[in-house]
């Protein structure tokens, strides 16, 4: 059996999970545009600063460590962080621009 080095598995992991966590944001887009009370639960101070974590590690990755793998990696995450909040701004806006339904009894009658 191989032997594997601290580094050869540490950068393993490191490209499973993170390549892992593109797919991850799939369930959370489709949760937002299928929220009917305008995706409140989602908080843009939280999803802001993973696009800044994301954003700022794939400049550091491919202006410091000429890393472009890894840079591409950080910059999709960070396109998927900006998507959700994208999305929840315009669920929520739909939300609060619907046209309000009458409630049962107050329907306009036609003469």
């Amino acid at each position: 059996m191989p032997e594997f080095s601290p580094s050869q598995v540490s950068l393993f992991a490191f490209t499973l999970f993170n390549g892992l966590r593109i797919f991850s944001y799939m369930p959370q887009i489709w949760r937002i545009a299928h929220d009917a009370q305008g995706a409140q639960a989602i908080s843009y101070i939280t999803w802001g600063l993973w696009v800044g974590a994301n954003g700022s590690t794939a400049v550091y990755a491919w202006v410091n460590l000429g890393d472009l793998p890894l840079a591409l990696l950080n910059g999709a995450n960070c396109v998927c962080c900006g998507l959700v909040i994208a999305l929840t701004k315009w669920e929520r806006y739909r939300f609060q621009h619907q046209r309000p339904e009458r409630p049962l009894g107050f329907e306009a009658s036609n003469p």
